[in-house]
């Protein structure tokens, strides 16, 4: 208590502290469709509740506003429209967005003409002023967890220890750290069921409070374990990866891949 109060005191006594992008978004029509984008990117649930079915907020995966590393949103308008691979498509930047909106947030699509997908849309365009516009550079990200076996009475208990303080013991969140599984979670077409994209996530962006103190190993036992829980299906989600060629470690069979296996004689 003496330490809350302590706290209290010595923030009323600073002078008020500017936003952190003042002097950097514009005023006018394009500053002011910035921050509502953004505004609407932090408080998804809150601003979007039609169309988020979950407890998640788009910045519970796109730390720091979109702008931390993993998981940057720093240059993604000049990379779209891309090629990819799960929908066996060209992909336009607003049907990614409204991919996350059904997957990630368990939720359903945005008009793609409407002023939220807009606004949504011109944040990401701020953030990538100056990004040269092409494809994501060529890399093996997450093939470096390729070699990994993964321990998940480990993950388990390493969750009751490092993570379970923000996300519950039971993974259901609390007003510091999301759901991580149940019904208030991503559900299984998410991205982050992809052990390896979830195991790259941890690794680097947690805990919250100390990120990158985890070991390689002690990242891909918490991401398996914690995709071994259950969560929502995803409707559709065999028809992912249309060309047969989803990535080893996706959480569930998809009928183009089941279609190419061989017939045992």
């Amino acid at each position: 208590m003496l330490l809350l109060v302590a706290s209290l005191c010595a923030c009323r006594s600073e002078p008020p502290r500017p936003p952190a992008d003042a002097g950097i978004i514009s005023a006018g029509p394009f500053g002011d469709a910035v921050r509502r984008g953004r505004a609407l990117l932090v408080a998804t649930r809150d601003s979007l509740p039609a169309h988020v079915g979950n407890r998640l907020r788009c910045v519970s995966c796109h730390l720091d506003e979109g702008r931390r590393e993993n998981g940057s949103w720093v240059g993604v308008f000049a990379r779209y429209p891309q090629y990819r691979a799960r929908s066996g498509a060209i992909e336009t930047i607003e049907y990614r967005v409204n991919d996350c909106f059904r997957r990630s947030m368990n939720g359903t699509a945005l008009d793609p003409a409407s002023r939220d997908m807009a606004d949504i849309v011109t944040y990401f365009a701020f953030l990538s002023r100056g990004t040269p516009v092409g494809p994501p550079l060529p890399g093996a990200r997450l093939q470096q967890w390729a070699g990994f076996t993964a321990d998940t009475a480990a993950g388990g208990r390493l969750f009751a220890t490092a993570c379970a303080k923000c996300h519950r013991p039971d993974g259901q969140g609390t007003a510091a750290g999301p759901p991580t599984w149940g019904p208030a979670s991503y559900n299984v077409g998410a991205g982050m069921t992809r052990v390896r994209t979830a195991a790259e996530f941890i690794r680097r962006s947690m805990p919250f409070d100390q990120p990158g103190t985890l070991t390689d190993q002690q990242a891909f036992d918490v991401a398996a374990y914690v995709n071994a829980q259950p969560r929502p299906d995803y409707r559709d989600k065999e028809n992912d990866w249309p060309n047969g060629d989803p990535p080893p470690d996706v959480a569930y069979p998809t009928r183009a891949a089941q279609q190419k296996k061989p017939i045992p004689r």
